[in-house]
């Protein structure tokens, strides 16, 4: 059963990661944790959500852009090991985010928000953002897909672009996450196996998913950033998607 259940959840977030540029964590989380203990949990999702965009990332590299990458990425760093860090000290802060994600979310389902662009000079705070809250509460992808769903690329580019990002965030939360728990987050014999399955499902997904890249449209994009930031924004703030505590 619960081999069964990760593997489900993996595959279908997977699928919508393609997409909307995040999800994979969010919704692999809960299911995670009713096997394991939860820093044991975020540790297991960190790795299969790092292993994924390690795969999607050496297919979809050549597409990214890196001037983007690098203005967002680098920022993200030092601020998700600092999420990281607080993560072992703070009370969980899933309301909180959760609420942001809610009012993120309507706003994209607004025609004047559609229109706007975001410009150069944000991507740095937007990247330091990002970092945070995903160090914090393991939600990075949200606040990413929107900064970068604002800077007008095509939605190949915008979907490697964020995966090359991520995989930048997830190394350094990794680590912190590890610190931030000291050994409790370590998975032990028993666990290896869920994280093994988890990993292989996503990654059979991510690697047929990304083959039809091309199918993709900035409207189907920009519905389904909304849609999931409405859905995991709710989830959270009711306690049903609960940010790692």
């Amino acid at each position: 059963m619960d081999v069964a259940l990760i593997a489900l959840v993996a595959a279908v977030a997977s699928a919508l990661t393609i997409v909307s540029g995040f999800g994979l964590g969010t919704l692999l989380l809960p299911a995670f944790a009713l096997f394991l203990p939860v820093p044991t949990a975020v540790a297991a999702t960190a790795i299969v959500h790092l292993l994924n965009n390690l795969l999607k990332g050496t297919l979809l590299r050549s597409r990214a852009d890196w001037q983007t990458v690098l203005a967002f990425g680098l920022p993200a760093v030092p601020a998700a090991m600092l999420g990281g860090w607080l993560l072992g000290r703070t009370p969980a802060p899933g309301v909180v985010v959760g609420l942001i994600l809610i009012t993120f979310g309507v706003l994209e389902l607004l025609p004047w928000v559609q229109r706007l662009r975001a410009p150069r000079w944000s991507m740095p705070l937007g990247g330091a953002l990002t970092g945070l809250v995903g160090g914090l509460t393991g939600q990075q992808g949200a606040l990413r897909s929107i900064f970068l769903l604002k800077g007008g690329m095509a939605p190949d580019r915008f979907i490697a672009t964020g995966v090359m990002i991520a995989v930048l965030i997830d190394l350094s939360r990794l680590g912190a996450y590890w610190a931030a728990f000291d050994n409790a987050a370590i998975p032990h014999g028993r666990d290896w196996p869920l994280i093994a399955t988890g990993t292989a499902a996503a990654l059979t997904t991510s690697f047929f998913a990304v083959r039809r890249i091309e199918k993709v449209t900035i409207r189907s994009v920009r519905f389904s950033v909304a849609a999931l930031l409405l859905v995991i924004g709710a989830g959270m703030a009711t306690g049903w998607l609960g940010a790692p505590a």
